[in-house]
């Protein structure tokens, strides 16, 4: 097992303290810490960090990066969307600007690098209006317009597997210290988290060189399940840490010689994996607009559930984008498949987790761990905006077990895309442009997962049928 330590890339830290925020600062910053790459990234609507890593002495040049239009073309096996329009395959150039208060350390890099999320803007210098970063802001803007500011704690659930290089067989958790694989039904289980001490500390020191802030960690109830919760705040900068948590997480994983998957359905028999959204809204002076002055909701609180429970079925090719999400949507491995919402009850999709007043908030738990960041904070953020936009009432809180009730949810991900189309409000705060072209890849996702003959088809069908 990997030696940690042996790893030079955890020498540089990289944290909110001491990183840089202006040009100058940064050239300074890079050369007095003798960093010798930088990792130039951009989200796609997978979440996949896509850029250009180069030497240091380029980057702080500061000249145009570019990258083509095409990374938003591009299906999760990597085919392209077919276009009409023959313009589209001139694969015009987006550029690269970089966002330098995301600058982070890569700690499992042998010499010191770092990495930088940037946002991209076309030639013109207008932003990409279906950029995963671009369309969160602009959600936020219609927040910030009414002297609003959302706060989000995302809570982010993965599974650690054993190396599984033929697709075609199941995977398994991997062997812990005790040389035993990983048992399911072990929820909140210290041992069962202590079973992966090594990987969890790995990712502990990866999080610190790069500043990121883990507030809890949980054995959840799969085998090999671990939930890892972030502190709340800036709904950008926390998108930016689920980004980049990610893939630290997976570096981690691989020194221990295992994956870490954020499939939201990766094993049979065992529940899924989510990322469930804990969100509230404070207005200038920084107080919960979801508490009146003496401690109880408000309207706007109300409404926020009320715009969830509308509209948030509409957006489940964003909350559930692949075919494989759709497994985990099921009220038999304590996913919900509803938009409820009741009190420090865990079987509604929509939770109102035990806190005071000044801390009253939504958890959101439909979502998926295999969802984008960016793009499932804006679709829960903008539900919440539809509704208290045009006040739309909650339905009356549940009592009791809402697994019994309807499944308000899409089955699959052709019914989800006809819904996220069929939504004009949908396309009015995340944008026309994104909404379009997400939509073309996620059909054209569904359609090369439907040329693919499963194990079950054989199992069930060849010599029946």
């Amino acid at each position: 097992m990997a030696d940690r330590r042996n790893n030079r890339g955890l020498s540089l830290t990289v944290s909110p303290e001491n990183r840089p925020y202006d040009v100058e600062e940064a050239r300074l910053w890079l050369r007095d810490h003798r960093i010798e790459e930088v990792e130039c990234v951009a989200p796609d609507f997978a979440g996949v960090p896509r850029g250009k890593a180069m030497p240091c002495s380029k980057f702080a040049e500061m000249k145009a990066i570019y990258m083509p239009v095409s990374i938003f073309f591009q299906t999760i096996t990597g085919m392209y969307v077919e276009f009409e329009d023959q313009g589209v395959w001139a694969e015009h150039d987006l550029r690269l600007i970089p966002d330098l208060s995301t600058m982070r350390a890569v700690p499992w890099a042998l010499e010191p690098s770092v990495q930088v999320i940037h946002d991209l803007v076309d030639k013109k210098g207008e932003p990409v209006p279906f950029a995963p970063r671009e369309v969160l802001r602009r959600v936020l803007k219609l927040y910030a317009e009414r002297g609003w500011k959302p706060v989000v704690a995302p809570e982010l659930e993965f599974y650690l597997t054993k190396r599984n290089t033929d697709p075609d067989y199941p995977l398994e958790p991997p062997i812990g210290r005790t040389g035993r694989q990983g048992m399911g039904n072990q929820a909140y289980s210290i041992s069962a988290v202590d079973e992966y001490d090594s990987v969890i500390e790995h990712i502990y020191d990866y999080a610190e060189a790069q500043g990121l802030e883990i507030d809890t960690v949980i054995q959840e109830a799969g085998a090999g399940q671990i939930e890892m919760n972030l502190i709340h705040g800036d709904p950008m900068d926390l998108a930016d840490q689920v980004f980049m948590f990610k893939r630290t997480i997976r570096e981690a994983a691989l020194r221990h010689d295992c994956y870490a998957t954020f499939m939201a359905k990766p094993m049979e028999g065992q529940p899924g994996s989510a990322m469930h959204i804990h969100q509230s809204v404070v207005d200038a002076e920084g107080r919960n607009i979801f508490t009146d002055a003496k401690g109880d909701p408000t309207p706007e609180f109300h409404q926020f559930i009320g715009g969830q429970q509308k509209f948030l079925a509409a957006t489940g090719c964003v909350f559930a984008p692949y075919v494989n999400s759709y497994r985990r949507l099921t009220p038999d491995m304590a996913a919900p498949v509803n938009l409820e919402w009741g009190e420090d009850n865990r079987t509604a999709g929509l939770r109102v987790p035990i806190s005071g007043p000044e801390a009253r908030r939504v958890e959101t738990r439909v979502v998926g761990a295999d969802a984008n960041p960016y793009l499932a904070l804006a679709v829960c953020l903008a539900c919440g905006y539809l509704g208290i936009r045009d006040k739309v009432e909650a339905r009356p809180m549940l009592e009791g077990n809402a697994y019994s009730g309807q499944h308000e949810l899409p089955h699959g991900l052709l019914e989800a895309v006809s819904l996220f189309e069929g939504t004009p409000e949908l396309r009015d705060v995340l944008g026309p442009e994104f909404c379009d072209l997400y939509a073309r890849v996620k059909r054209a996702e569904y359609n090369e997962y439907m040329r693919v003959i499963s194990p079950w088809e054989r199992e069930y069908l060849l010599l029946t049928v």
